[in-house]
């Protein structure tokens, strides 16, 4: 199938491009290419007659009207956000534009191009979210998909504000829509204000590495590859209005991740160990949720997905790619902002 993918440009948006294409289906890679987005996320597939990119934005509604006519998609896979917490901190505006606004126009769009095309009943229109509009957890439990929406940030206030206008037109309108909640995505191509790749390229260059609080909140780490074939398995099979929570089975505090990727440069450069001498721990960031957690027997259940890749594995192969793409690292840092910390704004 042609499949419209928003935010494809951008790290989970084009694991789920890499893989739709790999499988065979067309893909229109929609993206604004703001910071958060790289033609270069897209080198493996943007010689491929089967990919195109298309530069616009999700507010423009006039571009998006434009996109559908041109390339007849048979379903969007809605991934386009404004994602980082301490950047929806420091600039919220950006989060409610991007957001609420965009992901309305993007059902308008749809909903006009599905009532034109004789509203198949194979149209999809697949709204990817966070398991962080669930709000936080303690020592125990885990977010279900019946779980009450207590988002605490303004970036989570926005996507929980995007899943209800997403059930909301297909309740009122009849939107063939399926929406789901991922937990903390790693892996190649992540923007290096996040995490992992954060923590890693200051290691390697002997800076300190800031660790909020005393690094005690719990997240459940997913890898990005296998969520974009959770992506692709909830697109081809999940029921019409129904939500699906994909995550990983591996919690971990941010001080564990930390410490793991201070080991794993030991071994990388074992002249400047140890690096964990560098761990410097920082003012918590406000509002910042101590635990998410998944309950992902739903979508195991279902639809027969389950996370394939552990967390030894995943971050040994991302730390890898990192090290090996110093091209690539310096232009998104130049994009992101030089990896300088965010969201300390109260």
């Amino acid at each position: 199938m042609k499949i419209l993918v928003t935010g494809g440009a951008g790290f989970i948006g084009s694991a789920v491009v890499r893989q739709a294409i790999a499988r065979g289906d067309e893909v229109v890679s929609l993206d604004a290419l703001t910071y958060a987005g790289s033609p270069d996320n897209l080198v493996d597939v943007m010689d491929n007659p089967a990919h195109v990119l298309l530069q616009a934005d999700i507010c423009d509604r006039a571009a998006l009207d434009a996109a559908f006519e041109t390339h007849k998609p048979d379903a969007v896979m809605h991934l386009a956000a404004e994602s980082h917490v301490d950047r929806s901190i420091d600039g919220p505006g950006d989060f409610i534009q991007t957001n609420l606004v965009g992901t309305f126009n993007m059902l308008e769009a749809a909903r006009a191009y599905w009532l034109g095309q004789g509203s198949p009943e194979t149209f999809r229109f697949h709204h990817i979210s966070t398991d962080e509009v669930f709000g936080t957890l303690g020592a125990t439990g885990h977010f279900t998909e019946t779980t009450p929406y207590a988002p605490n940030s303004p970036y989570s206030a926005s996507k929980a504000g995007s899943d209800h206008l997403v059930r909301a037109w297909g309740e009122t309108y009849g939107l063939p829509v399926v929406m789901s909640n991922c937990s903390n995505n790693y892996g190649p191509y992540q923007l290096p204000e996040k995490l992992i790749p954060l923590m890693l390229l200051k290691a390697e260059a002997g800076e300190a590495l800031p660790v909020y609080g005393a690094g005690e909140n719990v997240r459940d780490w997913l890898y990005v590859e296998d969520h974009a074939t959770a992506l692709l398995r909830i697109l081809d099979k999940g029921a019409l209005g129904e939500s699906y929570n994909v995550g990983g089975n591996e919690e971990r505090s941010n001080i564990q991740i930390v410490r793991m990727i201070c080991a794993y440069m030991d071994d990388r450069k074992p002249e400047a160990a140890p690096h964990d001498r560098l761990i410097s721990f920082v003012t918590d960031r406000p509002g910042h949720d101590f635990r998410y957690a998944i309950d992902a027997s739903k979508i195991k259940a279902e639809l027969g997905w389950e996370p394939s890749v552990t967390l030894e594995e995943g971050l040994k192969a991302t730390l890898d790619w990192y090290m090996d793409q110093p091209k690539w690292v310096k232009e998104a840092q130049q994009r992101s902002g030089g990896g300088r910390r965010l969201g300390t704004k109260a």
